[in-house]
């Protein structure tokens, strides 16, 4: 099978890029690994590349664009490009969100905020939105359709919020270098 790597040991001058899916992350260990969608050995994704993009966690299954180093120690990323939520799953509706259709909720302006508690366990969590006085929910299925699997206390995002029935509600989360690439 052809997939465009050199073989190990040899020396890339230039990072090359590549669409992938996320095989996994684990935040705790600080790494995680990418199947590049033309084939060939997983890709490595150390944390510090990941919060490079602005984030400090990564869903299994999203849809990522890095660019990549082949090292004698393997395929590495060295700079996350893009990130997608996961795709094809059957995503079942999220009531609080009400009939919000996706262009909808990415129509809404891009709110900065700061993550004040979220609980994976629990399944949800608050940020504070800056210049707001009220507490902003974040639910974990909002937080994986956005491409997350966690949030940390005092992490900086943006979020797309909605008016639910128990108050504001985060309808999308991204990374907080989003609203530099929107123009904000």
């Amino acid at each position: 099978m052809q997939t465009g790597w050199k073989m190990l040991g040899e020396t890339v001058t230039d990072p090359e890029e590549i669409t992938g899916t996320v095989k996994w992350f684990d935040p705790v260990k600080g790494f995680g690994f990418i199947i590049d969608d033309r084939g060939g050995p997983d890709i490595l994704l150390h944390a510090n590349v990941l919060r490079n993009f602005g984030q400090g966690s990564i869903a299994d299954h999203a849809q990522i664009r890095v660019r990549v180093q082949v090292t004698p120690r393997g395929a590495q990323a060295v700079e996350v490009l893009e990130i997608a939520p996961p795709e094809g799953e059957t995503l079942a509706p999220i009531e609080d969100l009400g009939e919000n259709t996706p262009d909808e909720i990415a129509a809404l302006p891009l709110e900065p905020a700061r993550v004040k508690w979220f609980e994976k366990a629990k399944g949800f969590g608050f940020a504070n939105v800056f210049e707001r006085d009220e507490d902003v929910f974040i639910h974990m299925e909002v937080l994986r359709r956005s491409g997350f699997a966690d949030l940390s206390p005092g992490e900086a995002v943006c979020l797309r919020v909605i008016e639910g029935k128990r108050g504001r509600m985060a309808a999308q989360v991204l990374a907080w270098d989003a609203s530099l690439k929107s123009g904000r």
